[in-house]
């Protein structure tokens, strides 16, 4: 009975064989978990890297002569250290880089790269010094954001220079605000936050990503295939201005002509 009672095993045995399979299963997880994420890194980076010598070999084709071989600018080109990859996704998915020719401005054209092109020549100039990123779907999807908000934020920050419906608009020594009709969700953020050419920057410090949401599915309401001009013809949507034109030069001209119809049709009736 005594030797019974000794190999009786201690009421927290238990509790320190579980202890000690804990433990291994963490020692299994410190082994091996790290090493898995260790080799994750290093394939994201080693893509990346990859991606930076890509766009690296592409910006000197067709970007350096303008804009130097390191991005430091030149005569013919702006320094491009510091703008970011979203500014890159944006001149060069609109076509408007490479320029053809230099002009008071680069219009919109059919983009010559690729998109996997372009997100390496982002990558490069993206290492050249830290800038906006390219924005998210979830950044720019317009889904849900009040339109009548957007509408306000877009008189009040835009209107001026591309009008109260995006139709666009001449500005000074030969250049203009761009129409915004069937321009991307992404590139729309993607100039405001970056703020190509003419156009200011709006960061988020500045207009958080809600707002530019909400402008752009303002945007999206007027010039969309479903948009309607309860008014009748919308004169190109430049309000007013237009407005009053077509009256001074169309309908004051039509009254000038009947008039000398008239004019004349009553001159021939006193001859007779």
């Amino acid at each position: 009975m005594k030797k019974l009672s000794a190999r009786r095993r201690h009421p927290l045995a238990a509790l320190v064989v579980l202890l000690f399979a804990l433990a291994a299963t963490g020692g299994l997880y410190a082994a091996f978990a790290p090493a898995d994420e260790a080799k994750a890194d290093t394939s994201a980076a080693s893509s990346q890297s990859l991606a930076i010598e890509e766009g690296e070999k592409l910006y000197a084709t067709g970007c350096s002569s303008c804009h130097g071989t390191g991005g430091q600018g030149t005569s013919d080109g702006p320094s491009l250290v510091g703008v970011g990859a979203a500014a890159v996704d944006f001149q060069v998915g609109t076509g408007r880089m490479p320029a053809q020719s230099p002009g008071a401005q680069a219009p919109k054209k059919p983009q010559v790269y690729t998109q996997a092109q372009i997100d390496q020549l982002a990558a490069y100039v993206a290492s050249l010094g830290p800038g906006p990123s390219i924005p998210t779907e979830e950044q720019y999807d317009p889904a849900g954001a009040d339109s009548a908000a957007g509408g306000e934020l877009f008189r009040t920050n835009c209107a001026q220079c591309h009008n109260f419906t995006g139709e666009g608009g001449a500005l000074t020594n030969g250049k203009y605000a761009p129409s915004l009709d069937g321009v991307s969700d992404k590139h729309i953020y993607e100039a405001m936050l970056t703020g190509p050419q003419n156009m200011p920057a709006f960061p988020d410090s500045v207009l958080p990503e809600k707002e530019k949401r909400e402008i752009i599915a303002y945007v999206n309401d007027v010039q969309g295939e479903d948009e309607k001009s309860p008014g009748g013809f919308k004169l190109g949507g430049f309000g007013p201005v237009a407005e009053g034109m077509f009256a001074w030069t169309i309908v004051l001209a039509l009254l000038i002509g009947v008039a000398v119809w008239v004019a004349a049709r009553t001159a021939k009736a006193r001859k007779s």
